[in-house]
């Protein structure tokens, strides 16, 4: 297989927290030689005042580059740093971007690295010109940014809540970089938006500007990709009567793909609709042929749920799209980690022939499509949802207070011909409230036909099988521990605690791990200001 898949304030739960990490309870979890990686971590490092680790920018010369921001807000003003830690992961050196011009702030966009260069991307919006810059300038080995500011893009800004918008985006091998700008434009009228690819030197190779066949209350770009040769395809949503408005349990929208190829010269609409099924999620990548590979999920309910996988490929050069397939998943999937009375309710809801009591999966959001060598894909997915409470004082005050449920991993194999593989369910239960959802989630890795998984679960939930409580417990940054779990080529999972060193008096933060070698993986962890990296290495 080939592939590898900002917040304001720090979580209130985590303050003052103690974390306890299960590092020699052999009795309860088994033996440490059954595990099928090993993790070993770098010192520990205090961080900048209020600031947050974002991720890895890139891996380069034995270590990799990682991004920290903090957001402005308070007495605290924004700011940006790129830090480079080696080989062990031990941080090297930092070093704050400055965001000053003229006086003024510029807004930071990204930190991409091309062959070996790191280059910085900030916007600045000119109210006295009404108009919007973008700007690059290169990082030296020390991370110093370079005195000359290269204006790469500009868009027209009405005013300072009307200034447009750059998205930067590079192809599978990094050699084209394409910036999608949103243009302003009057309510109810097509949305417009620019597009200019470049190569990896940042030399433009052609730009175009759009005025979308729709207007902008009945469509919106969800996705934007450039591929190795230049061509820029766009995943959108259709709206049917003009809300605008996803998730509210109706079917009111259509997925559309539009497409600019030979230069952007050659446009191309894709409307992807099948009138027997209900496509509540779609994403797409470009295949090294050139084909798109599109897979999603399907509902005959409505946006909440799912029932099974759909998968189909378009032919650019033939303006076409084939092997258009809908899967639905097998009963027991659906119904895995349901109770036996619930179980047998949705068995007479199934057998009673009546699909809008059908058992569906419901709040599923699609993360990652891989794709396979043979032309097969992978897609991965989670259970997702934000529920909003509000309370009001005695006064008629309001608090507003916001629970952020990651439940299940879903990953499904799909073949070649579009046809359901394997589905395979990771079960987890992360419930945490007012903080994003900063320690939930789920990192992945992938080592060689096997996909890993590491996330903080609750430790009874990873107990011997035979300790295991019937229903999975939730995680809500206490008493935690790291779960491992492991999906080999034929579907099948296995889960274990992630041993850690005793001193590693930190939170795993899933989000801000990443894969950095063939066998190895990044681990990112914190407590307060202190934080330390991990080599988590595979078998």
């Amino acid at each position: 297989m080939s592939g590898f898949p900002g917040l304001s304030f720090l979580p209130r739960f985590i303050v003052g927290l103690s974390v306890f990490l299960f590092v020699d309870a052999p009795n309860l979890y088994g033996q440490p030689s059954e595990l099928p990686a090993t993790i070993s971590w770098s010192e520990e490092t205090d961080s900048p005042n209020n600031t947050i680790m974002e991720g890895v920018i890139a891996t380069h010369a034995g270590g990799i580059y990682t991004l920290r921001r903090r957001y402005g807000g308070g007495f605290s003003k924004e700011a940006a740093f790129v830090e480079f830690h080696d080989k062990d992961l031990k941080m090297k050196r930092s070093q704050e971007l400055d965001l000053k011009f003229e006086g003024k702030m510029r807004d930071f966009e990204r930190v991409i690295l091309l062959k070996g260069q790191l280059y910085f991307f900030t916007s600045f919006a000119n109210q006295a010109k009404k108009k919007n810059y973008l700007f690059y300038q290169t990082l030296s080995e020390r991370l110093i940014p370079s005195k000359k500011l290269v204006k790469i893009s500009e868009v027209d800004a009405i005013n300072k809540d009307r200034k447009g918008a750059f998205n930067i985006e590079t192809s599978r091998d990094s050699s084209k970089i394409l910036i999608y700008a949103q243009l302003p434009y009057k309510r109810k009228e097509p949305e417009r938006f620019s597009l200019q690819v470049f190569n990896d030197s940042l030399d433009l190779l052609w730009e175009r500007e759009i005025v979308l066949p729709y207007a902008d209350n009945l469509f919106a770009v969800e996705e934007y990709r450039v591929d190795n040769q230049g061509n820029v395809y766009l995943l959108g949503v259709r709206y049917k009567d003009g809300a605008g408005l996803r998730r509210r349990g109706n079917p009111d929208y259509e997925y559309v793909i539009l497409a600019y190829t030979r230069d952007g010269v050659e446009a191309t609409n894709y409307e992807v609709d099948n009138s027997n099924y209900f496509m509540t999620d779609l994403t797409f990548r470009v295949a090294d042929n050139g084909h798109l590979i599109c897979s999603g999920f399907y509902s005959n309910k409505g946006t909440y749920s799912i029932k099974g996988a759909c998968f189909f490929r378009i032919d650019p050069s033939g303006q076409k799209i084939y092997e258009q397939n809908f899967k639905p998943f097998d009963f027991d999937f659906l119904t895995e980690h349901l109770s036996e009375g619930a179980k047998e309710r949705a068995r007479r809801a199934s057998e009673s022939g009546n699909p809008k009591r059908e058992p569906e999966l419901y709040q599923v959001k699609l993360d990652e499509l891989i794709l396979r060598s043979d032309g097969g894909a992978v897609m991965v997915a989670e259970q997702f949802y934000v529920q909003e409470y509000v309370y009001r004082y005695w006064d008629g005050t309001l608090r507003y207070d916001y629970y952020y449920n990651y439940y299940d991993i879903i990953v499904v194999n799909i073949r070649p011909n579009g046809e359901i593989e394997w589905a395979t369910r990771i079960p987890k239960r992360q419930e945490t409230v007012n903080d994003e959802g900063y320690f939930s989630s789920y990192a992945m890795t992938v080592v060689r036909d096997r996909f890993y998984f590491i996330y903080n679960d609750n430790a009874r939930n990873l107990a011997a099988p035979e300790d295991r409580p019937r229903t999975v417990q939730r995680f809500n940054g206490r008493q935690s521990v790291i779960g491992l779990a492991e999906i080999s080529k034929d579907g099948s999972l296995r889960t274990w605690p992630l041993y850690a060193n005793r001193d590693a008096d930190i939170l795993t933060r899933p989000k801000a791990c990443r894969q950095i070698g063939s066998r190895k993986m990044a681990v990112y962890g914190e407590s307060g200001r202190r934080f330390r990296f991990a080599t988590l290495q595979f078998q």
